[in-house]
């Protein structure tokens, strides 16, 4: 059966790595970006980073520009911004797609373990599902990540255990990192 250890990813210098690297750790892979509205998940990710680190726990970010253009900048400026803004300490891989021909082969593993089941109820979040399928249109049937920060719990033996969408509360997504650690 295959698992997130199978993938070799680049690190934002263009190294491989491969994620075999990480095998025993609790996983939290994130597709961000850092002209998004729900970029200030990046304090609550950090805050959880630090918290739960030396539990054998790592957030693997990877910035994306496939949703209205909202990483336009270079892996050294995401990285800059990201440090300097936010002090995130985990690490940052290249910015990569996650949707299309291009999308990276580890993202489309991931949507096809766990894939979407929506963004929630309520106006908000419609108008988020509204906005998605209207920037997804172009991807057709390989629209596999709806939005900027959706999340993915990897659990020791390189399982997808869960997907979250960027509309979950970060306490749901800390309490369900917390229950596996």
């Amino acid at each position: 059966m295959k698992t997130v250890y199978d993938f070799t990813v680049k690190d934002r210098k263009g190294n491989d790595v491969s994620l075999s690297e990480y095998a025993g750790k609790v996983l939290l892979i994130v597709n961000t970006a850092t002209g998004c509205g729900f970029t200030p998940h990046y304090d609550p990710l950090e805050a959880m980073y630090k918290e739960l680190k030396d539990k054998g726990f790592e957030i693997l970010d990877f910035p994306c520009n496939q949703f209205a253009n909202q990483a336009p900048g270079s892996e050294e400026e995401i990285h800059s911004f990201c440090t300097l803004k936010f002090g995130t300490d985990f690490p940052q891989f290249k910015k990569i797609d996650v949707n299309g021909e291009t999308a990276d082969p580890l993202f489309v593993f991931l949507a096809t373990e766990k894939p979407f089941v929506g963004f929630g109820k309520g106006i908000k979040n419609a108008m988020l599902e509204k906005f998605a399928n209207m920037n997804n249109k172009q991807f057709g049937d390989r629209a596999y990540i709806k939005w900027n920060f959706t999340k993915f719990l990897i659990d020791r033996e390189g399982k997808v255990i869960a997907r979250f969408e960027p509309t979950v509360d970060m306490a749901d997504v800390k309490k369900a990192v917390e229950a596996i650690l």
